[in-house]
């Protein structure tokens, strides 16, 4: 007769203790084994010490063969060993397993503040809803990028009212009248001659409205192909043609949504495309090119052109309806000409900005250089004035910028030649050639080299040509 052993309260305890762990270890294994989506745990070498049925049904595999394994052996695009190393969780991330874009779960475990394993979970319940979320992310990543890239550009040419230059009467009117549609959503059109700085005045606008930390977007529409311009405007979808990005593009509007988009040279878009941008002007809805979903934006318009908006409607080609959308709040930027010695105060302004960039250099210009600037009608506008001034200090050795250091069409502008109408052929080109060499010379205050130089011809010629045509050499 077997004789039975009287355990011991503390072996008693010891025994239930033994017990209650393993019947907590069945139980947390029974609910490793059912988590539907897939699961597995590494060490902090990334090396699988769990993984559960459920993962090992969709990777085709034995789920017991892979403990053991390092984790970068079974599972494809897996970063679990890399979380072992940073110890930082990455939680609803996309990921690509077997062909599908997954989402994952990375988490560390630590003890002590040291990763002693990770845990990773692939969520594949409902594929398909996954799968949108994925793709969802991904054209929120794309939108995050293009978004940096337009603050990265607007940063660069942040302007406001403070940027603009200018006291003439023309010029401190507009500012107060950009300075008023500020302080609305009205939509704003901005006309103007090429280089008037129209696009200075649209960044003023939003910088100075209530959108001001919101996107500026802008697009130039005489710059975009045809062809693109659509999409552009209204983005498109995954597929919607050959070469589009596997995940999609959000468009202009879509970007602009709470913000401002400035939609330039509008003169110049298609005949075609206007009855879309009037839609999506008056609904602030659209749909991307390909696809089926309507997108809403609140963005603000402000819209510029150099043509005549209201010959081009006129003549049919820019549609009425589409014009009274974008005139709401008219704006017209006078040309250089019509603002008198404001020409001065951005000659200034531009050779201080190129000046500050050159450490120990001050230039400034005489009076004579001045006037000149004055009297020339500036047919380029700011933009022309910004290329002479920079041509001109890429030459100019002193620190002043004389008449003669200007380029020499400022002044053959100025010439007044009327030949007589009975002259011949030869005495008109030869009258004009003398003038020519004689204004040349007083520009240059007689230094023929000089001369030379702005007639653009060696000084060799002009010693015969002077010698021809009987020309003083002494001012009078």
């Amino acid at each position: 007769m077997e004789k039975k052993v009287k355990l011991t309260s503390k072996e008693r305890s010891s025994s239930r203790g033994l017990e209650m762990a393993v019947q907590q270890l069945k139980a947390l294994r029974l609910i490793f084994e059912n988590i539907h989506d897939g699961a597995c745990v590494t060490d902090a070498e990334g090396v699988i010490t769990h993984f559960n049925r459920p993962y090992g049904r969709f990777l085709g595999v034995d789920p017991q063969a892979q403990i053991g394994r390092h984790i970068t052996e079974v599972v494809e695009n897996t970063r679990m060993h890399i979380v072992a190393r940073t110890g930082k969780a990455e939680m609803n991330e996309s990921q690509s397993i077997k062909g599908q874009n997954m989402l994952v779960q990375r988490i560390p475990i630590k003890e002590n503040g040291r990763v002693v394993a990770v845990y990773g979970q692939v969520i594949f319940k409902d594929v398909k809803d996954v799968g949108k979320l994925a793709q969802k992310l991904s054209e929120l990543e794309s939108r995050v990028r293009l978004y940096q890239k337009e603050l990265n550009s607007l940063r660069s040419t942040r302007y406001t009212f403070e940027s603009i230059v200018g006291s003439s009467e023309p010029m401190t009117r507009l500012k107060s009248e950009a300075l008023k549609a500020a302080s609305t959503n009205l939509a704003v059109l901005i006309a103007g001659e090429s280089g008037t700085g129209k696009e200075l005045f649209a960044q003023s606008i939003h910088n100075a409205s209530s959108r001001r930390d919101k996107p500026f977007i802008r697009l130039n529409c005489a710059a975009i192909p045809k062809d693109l311009l659509e999409s552009e405007l209204f983005g498109y979808d995954k597929g919607a043609f050959t070469g589009a990005k596997t995940a999609g593009k959000p468009g202009k509007f879509e970007l602009a949504h709470t913000g401002s988009i400035f939609l330039d040279e509008i003169g110049d878009l298609p005949l075609e495309m206007q009855p879309k941008l009037l839609r999506a002007l008056e609904e602030k809805e659209f749909e991307r090119v390909g696809g089926n979903r309507m997108i809403s934006s609140d963005f603000r318009l402000l819209a510029a052109s150099n043509q005549n908006l209201e010959e081009m409607v006129a003549k049919g080609t820019f549609r009425s309806d589409l014009y009274y959308r974008l005139n709401v709040v008219p704006l017209h930027i006078p040309p250089l000409r019509e603002r008198g010695r404001d020409v001065l105060l951005l000659a200034d302004h531009i050779l201080q900005q190129i000046v500050d960039g050159t450490p120990g250099r001050e230039v400034t210009f005489t009076p004579a250089a001045e006037e000149l600037l004055v009297r020339h009608n500036w047919p380029g506008n700011v933009r022309e004035l910004n290329n002479v001034i920079e041509r001109t200090l890429a030459t100019c050795e002193g620190d002043r910028i004389t008449p003669a250091d200007l380029p020499f069409y400022l002044h053959r502008n100025q010439l007044a030649v009327s030949p007589e109408q009975h002259s011949l052929l030869k005495d008109v080109v030869a009258k004009a050639e003398k003038s020519a060499i004689v204004d040349a010379l007083k520009i240059a205050e007689y230094n023929k080299v000089k001369a030379a130089e702005i007639l653009g011809i060696h000084r060799t010629l002009l010693y015969k040509k002077i010698s021809r045509y009987g020309i003083s050499l002494i001012p009078g």
